[in-house]
């Protein structure tokens, strides 16, 4: 049972007969009898909550950023109509609106709400009870029960590095000879033969086919396809910094450095598939925790954005020699591998550049960092002493990370350092770099 505003005022009401009735004592067991009963009746005459039926359907995916609806179709099979409220409670996260729906239900009828949700964080997002709460005729009091419907939302990443995507396809077809400009490069493959023309590199003479013809014939080629790209998630603690502005977002506040990752992993996804390069991913901290191997390419978008959605930093120091054997042993041949983690120097230091000789050794190896962009913002403040200082402090830091980026250097392993917004279109041009000179 559950009271409404209008009993405590009816109550309130009740205080002035009481305060100048000659027998105060008598006129408050009168009037709390009288109201007693009347919310008594109240309950009564109130439609049974437990007559309801409730079915969910609609979306079960959606990407960050934009609203979703949750559909709710509410079946009323008792014998008296049911007035009252009705709250789909959903997490906060969610931004349920609105939180509370006033209905009206006749007996047999069958209505549907609508909950919009605005979610601000990846993952899943699931019903809690749908609460109902009847209110009798008088409006006094009425009936309450929560009932258990289940659902899931699936909040997919926003992918918003995907308006770079067709600038980068372009390229890809200068490169594949779609448009002609043709290329050679080491570890190429033979596209065809055509005639000599000023400005052929002379090394693209194809000696034999010239004799044949007696005319100079030069050789074309294409970039190599059905390469393997692993890309590699780092989802230990330094992934869970704040860097850049959220873009899904109006309130301050960055993206965590692992959602820019996905962002620029997913571009990359996009194009070495459109590129037909065969693209694996994996997650990985202390443990491995998702993974996509061996998708077609038409499934291949679908299922990294399914296995990326529940993602979250674990605030544990990833473990890079198990991260290295989980890619040893799920790819034999040798490949790209992207792995998308932080320049840390201690990190570095006690996990990656340990087992990373390892890894070059059999791959070709891409390190991908997020840079936070407040740090050149503070090495170009001189308008105070407090900005010099910040500014002197900026400087090192950056200094620092180049140092760091030039250790992986060393041992073979390309790195792309990039701000939050530019680390996708970065990656993505220096995939096709490495595709134009044959290094993939």
């Amino acid at each position: 049972m559950v009271l409404t505003g209008r009993t405590g005022l009816v109550a309130l009401i009740c205080v002035l007969p009481i305060a100048v009735s000659p027998w105060p004592a008598t006129a408050f067991l009168v009037l709390f009898a009288a109201l007693v009963s009347a919310v008594a009746v109240d309950v009564s005459l109130a439609a049974s909550t437990r007559r309801l039926r409730f079915t969910r359907f609609g979306d079960t995916a959606a990407r960050l950023g934009q609203p979703v609806a949750a559909k709710l179709m509410i079946d009323n099979v008792g014998s008296r109509p049911f007035r009252g409220q009705i709250r789909d409670a959903w997490s906060p996260s969610a931004r349920a609106e609105p939180r509370v729906h006033s209905v009206n239900v006749p007996a047999g009828a069958r209505i549907q709400l609508d909950t919009r949700l605005r979610p601000v964080r990846r993952g899943d997002q699931e019903s809690a009870f749908v609460t109902a709460r009847s209110i009798g005729p008088l409006g006094l009091a009425g009936r309450q029960t929560s009932h258990r419907v289940p659902w899931r939302i699936r909040v997919l990443p926003p992918f918003l590095s995907r308006k770079h995507l067709p600038s980068r396809l372009a390229r890809l077809r200068e490169l594949e000879g779609a448009v002609p400009v043709l290329i050679r490069g080491q570890g190429t493959e033979f596209d065809s033969l055509r005639e000599y023309v000023i400005g052929d590199d002379v090394r693209s003479i194809d000696w034999r086919a010239t004799a044949r013809r007696g005319d100079v014939v030069v050789r074309t080629w294409r970039p190599e396809r059905d390469r393997r790209v692993v890309i590699v998630l780092d989802t230990g603690r330094t992934s869970a910094g704040r860097v850049g502005v959220d873009p899904t977002r109006s309130d301050p506040g960055g993206w965590p450095r692992l959602d820019w990752s996905m962002d620029a992993a997913l571009l990359l996804a996009a194009l070495a598939s459109r590129a037909g390069d065969h693209v694996d991913f994996l997650a990985h901290d202390r443990v491995t925790r998702a993974s996509v191997f061996n998708a077609s390419r038409t499934e291949l978008l679908a299922q990294l954005v399914n296995a990326m959605a529940p993602l979250e930093p674990a605030l544990v120091e990833s473990d890079a020699t198990a991260m290295v054997a989980a890619v040893q042993r799920r790819v034999r041949r040798r490949a790209l591998v992207v792995l998308m983690t932080d320049l840390n120097a201690s990190a570095l230091d006690e996990g990656l550049m340990t087992v990373l000789p390892q890894l070059s050794a059999k791959h070709q190896v891409l390190l991908a960092a997020v840079s936070d962009p407040r740090v050149d913002q503070l090495a170009a403040g001189r308008a105070d002493a407090a900005q010099v200082y910040d500014a002197a402090a900026a400087e090192r830091a950056r200094n620092d990370r180049r140092t760091i980026a030039s250790r992986p250097r060393g041992h073979g392993v390309d790195v792309v350092d990039a701000p939050p917004e530019e680390l996708a279109p970065a990656l993505a041009d220096h995939y096709l770099a490495m595709k134009a000179t044959g290094r993939l």
